[in-house]
């Protein structure tokens, strides 16, 4: 049985996110996600819209993900010892450094890892800051019209 790892944050979900899960599927029989803690994607990207344990049960209903969990506080890379995935799958735009996975996954006894960089997906609302910057133009226009019609 080959198990892959994915991570995110999984903040607002978009189909982003379900395009990177079904893509990380495809590398094994399970796929585990790791959901990151708010403090660790308030650290690493930007403050979550959703609490932690919401974005946990949401990807956990998805239909790619086998398992869903929440990462660790502080050392990121802890998880892998109670994961210990065969395949760790990044997205395209996921700033983690390759060969600094691999040390770590060395240094806790995963000879076999390997880290997969996923194609980029594009469609209309493939991001987090795409929806956000779209509910804001919305918003913007919603206050225009409010405006013209006094």
């Amino acid at each position: 049985m080959v198990r892959v790892m994915a991570t995110g944050v999984f903040d607002l979900l978009h189909p982003g996110h379900i395009h990177y899960l079904e893509e990380a599927k495809k590398l094994g029989d399970e796929l585990v996600v790791v959901v990151a803690r708010d403090t660790t994607a308030e650290h690493f990207k930007h403050r979550p819209i959703v609490h932690e344990d919401q974005r946990r049960e949401m990807v956990a209903a998805l239909k790619p993900v086998d398992r869903a969990v929440l990462g660790h506080e502080g050392n990121i890379y802890d998880i892998l010892s109670e994961i210990k995935p065969d395949v760790i799958a990044l997205g395209y735009d996921q700033a983690h450094d390759e060969k600094r996975i691999l040390e770590e996954c060395r240094k806790r006894g995963l000879e076999h890892t390997k880290v997969v960089r996923l194609p980029k997906f594009e469609s209309d609302l493939d991001g987090t800051r795409k929806i956000i910057a779209r509910v804001a133009e919305y918003y913007q226009l919603r206050e225009k019209l409010q405006e013209f019609e006094r």
